[in-house]
């Protein structure tokens, strides 16, 4: 009875492996410098997969492509809605997109440029890839999908291509099956997944360990919008066992859902997981059209990594013809102030305590000064102007701020309106006669449909004044009811706002937006985003040392961020009651001038905090925000990072680093530096300095250096450098 027992057991497995798909090489390239290696191959039942080694080291295994749609459309299938009755689009088959395909031919070819950025860490950059074209159709079903792909020295990209000239021109995605199955089980530096927000602090873990903390990394949001406990965010920054750093992101990302990863522990393989819109379906595509690429970059060290342009490389070339109106911005504001709870955005009414869980937290204030008003902004435009910045943003300067946060209403904001103690002509020519640039705010109140009613006129009036830069913001639930801020109605959206402000010559700098993806290249007057955990959550119960040694491999992979640095106060219980404490050094502060790259870079902090410590503020004044050469020295995710950078203005060097909670010393190899000497200005934590309990204690120092020098500098617990080489 056993034999028998073991003998169909036998024959039921053999009939199983039978029965799965068996995949075969259809083709593959090599990356320019030969030792990337890609392959395309295709299952027995006609699914599309793709793999990829480094030296004969996996990377990706054999990886599945394609979609799932939303069965063909019919009349006789559904009501439609202008006849009144409700739709039955989800009593609708699914159409396969993933199988059943053969390939109709592959397509060989290369590429080599090098372009110069509008603004960016360097003043060149090289383009260099080998490029593969995968034609597919589905017979009998006349549906055709190709496939491209890209292997640059640095990693690989594919995306989608949907030709004309088929049955089915228009398809609702009903989800995304690209798939990333990695060869170990690597460390992954991560975010929970949410179609609303990345403003979260960072887990590392093995992509193993991944669901069983996820309950922990959603309790510290309780705002989250997405329940699926297996997600996690792009840009995911990951290390193999054997070394390799492997980020996996987009670029490009127009007209298209924002792509999430969902996390399949046991097998080590993540799955694209695409925003969904507000009628649940993952997103609508019209032929001839493409996806965005999918990406994964590979580097033998965290500093290379770093250095990745693949993001940027994947996008068109500039739109713009004119690009003389846009340029880097060193910036001050009336904003801490606001968010630490010193003074607030209302004009009519004191500011409140907001509560988040169990504790007060302040934006509460004891006057509830209305922070815009004139005397307080000519007093920072006169700072500003003092010290050689070139802009000042001024927040709660519009009628509307006292019912606009999370209250479901479609017109708060008319973006023209000031308020009676805000002279915008006055202010305007006192900042001008000054050499000072007002920055306009426009605060959304995460309703795009009145923001786009407004626009025009909105831009209109900065032009009338002299703004050439905005600050738009997007903070609530999305209106309509039941969009997302990274659905492909609110990609469109942001993306329109960019593409309007350039008729004006106006910069955007957005926050709450979708997490950039390279467009900055095809549209430079996207200066700036903020798209996850800033300096303001400083003010909101603190951030863990470490947060700004991880954001550079994952937040800024798709371009710069308004971190908003330059914090020097960092007690704000003692300043304004504010139970939270910044946890940074001064010296901390300075180094993110360095390691976290914007265009646009803000002295964060008040007037009345610069003027203590005006000897460290002056690397502020001097550090430029536009580089011709950058050089990441060394870095570790989460743990710390070393950079240099050349002025593109000045041609002076500057190197910065920040730290975690530990406390690290460094010997740095000056090698970047020209012929000759430099004096070295380094601003350096002093011995006793501690992010929690001797913030402020610092060090000046000059020491003459050459190329063949190293450097010895030590960073506090939650500290950082700062050094200027004249």
């Amino acid at each position: 009875m056993k034999r028998i027992v073991y003998i169909l057991s036998v024959a039921l497995m053999l009939a199983g492996c039978a029965a799965k798909p068996h995949s075969e090489r259809v083709d593959g390239m090599t990356s320019p410098d030969g030792k990337l290696q890609m392959e395309v191959l295709l299952t027995s039942d006609g699914t599309p997969q793709y793999s990829l080694k480094r030296e004969d080291t996996d990377i990706i295994l054999p990886s599945s492509l394609g979609f799932e749609m939303r069965g063909v459309l019919k009349s006789t299938d559904v009501d439609f809605a202008r006849d009144g009755k409700a739709h039955k689009i989800d009593t609708k088959p699914v159409r396969s997109m993933h199988d059943g395909f053969v390939v109709v031919s592959t397509e060989h070819s290369s590429f080599d440029e090098t372009w110069e950025p509008v603004w960016g860490e360097e003043s060149s950059i090289r383009n260099h890839y080998n490029e593969l074209l995968l034609v597919m159709e589905q017979p009998g079903k006349n549906t055709k999908m190709n496939v491209r792909f890209r292997l640059f020295d640095e990693g690989l990209a594919l995306r989608y291509e949907f030709p004309d000239g088929q049955e089915d021109g228009y398809m609702v995605i009903k989800d995304e099956l690209t798939t990333f199955n990695m060869a170990d089980d690597c460390f992954a530096w991560w975010i929970v997944a949410d179609y609303d927000s990345q403003e979260y602090e960072y887990t590392g873990s093995y992509l193993s360990e991944i669901p069983q903390l996820l309950p922990d990394a959603i309790r510290d949001n309780s705002s989250r919008t997405y329940i699926d406990n297996s997600s996690v965010q792009t840009s995911l920054q990951m290390k193999m066992r054997n070394g390799l750093y492997v980020n996996i992101h987009e670029a490009a990302l127009v007209d298209y859902p924002c792509m999430h990863l969902n996390v399949d522990a046991k097998n080590h393989s993540l799955k694209s997981a695409l925003t969904p819109g507000a009628d649940g379906w993952k997103g609508q595509i019209q032929t001839p059209c493409h996806t965005p690429w999918r990406t994964v970059q590979v580097a033998e060290t965290a500093a290379a990594q770093l250095a990745n342009r693949m993001t940027l490389n994947l996008n068109d070339p500039c739109a713009l013809e004119d690009v003389s109106w846009i340029h880097p911005t060193k910036y001050m504001g009336v904003w801490w102030e606001m968010i630490a709870g010193a003074g607030s955005w209302d004009y009519t009414r004191d500011f409140q305590t907001v509560k988040l869980g169990e504790t007060d937290y302040a934006h509460a204030t004891p006057h509830g000064r209305h922070s815009a008003n004139n005397e307080n902004v000519r007093k920072y435009i006169d700072f500003a102007a003092e010290n050689g910045f070139d802009q000042l943003l001024i927040e709660g300067w519009n009628i509307g701020w006292e019912d606009w946060a999370n209250c479901n209403k479609d017109y708060v904001f008319d973006f023209v309106t000031p308020y009676p103690d805000f002279d915008i002509a006055a202010l305007n020519d006192y900042a001008h006669k000054k050499g000072i640039k007002l920055m306009m705010h426009h605060e959304t109140s995460s309703s795009p449909r009145n923001y786009e009613r407004h626009m025009e006129q909105a831009y209109t009036l900065m032009n009338k004044y002299g703004y050439d830069a905005v600050k738009s913001g997007y903070v609530g639930n999305i209106l309509p009811e039941g969009q997302y801020h990274y659905s492909q109605w609110m990609v469109n959206h942001y993306l329109y706002a960019v593409k309007e402000a350039a008729k004006h010559h106006i910069m955007v700098n957005g926050h709450e937006a979708v997490r950039p993806t390279g467009l900055c290249r095809t549209y430079p007057n996207l200066v700036g985003n903020e798209s996850a955990m800033g300096t303001e959550y400083q003010a909101f119960g603190g951030i863990k040392p470490g947060h700004t040694a991880i954001l550079p491999f994952t937040r800024l992979n798709g371009g710069p961020m308004d971190y908003t640095p330059g914090i020097f106060h960092m007690n704000l219980k003692e300043w304004c009651g504010n139970d939270s404490h910044v946890n940074s050094t001064i010296c901390g502060q300075l180094g993110l001038y360095l390691t976290m790259y914007s265009p646009l870079q803000m002295a964060a902090d008040t007037p009345e905090h610069y003027a203590e410590h005006m000897d460290a503020f002056q690397f502020i004044k001097d550090v430029p925000c536009d580089w011709s050469e950058s050089r990441y020295i060394d870095a570790e995710p989460m743990d710390y990072i070393i950079v240099a950078r050349k002025g593109k203005k000045d041609g002076k060097w500057y190197m910065g680093g920040v730290t975690d909670e530990i406390a690290r010393e460094f010997d740095i190899p000056l090698d970047f530096l020209g012929e000759g000497t430099h004096t070295a200005v380094i601003y350096a934590d002093a011995p006793s300095a501690d992010c929690y309990t001797n913030e402020q204690a610092y060090e000046i120092t000059t020491k003459t250096v050459t190329s063949g020098d190293t450097l010895h500098v030590r960073m506090a617990c939650g500290g950082g450098f700062a050094v200027e080489f004249k």
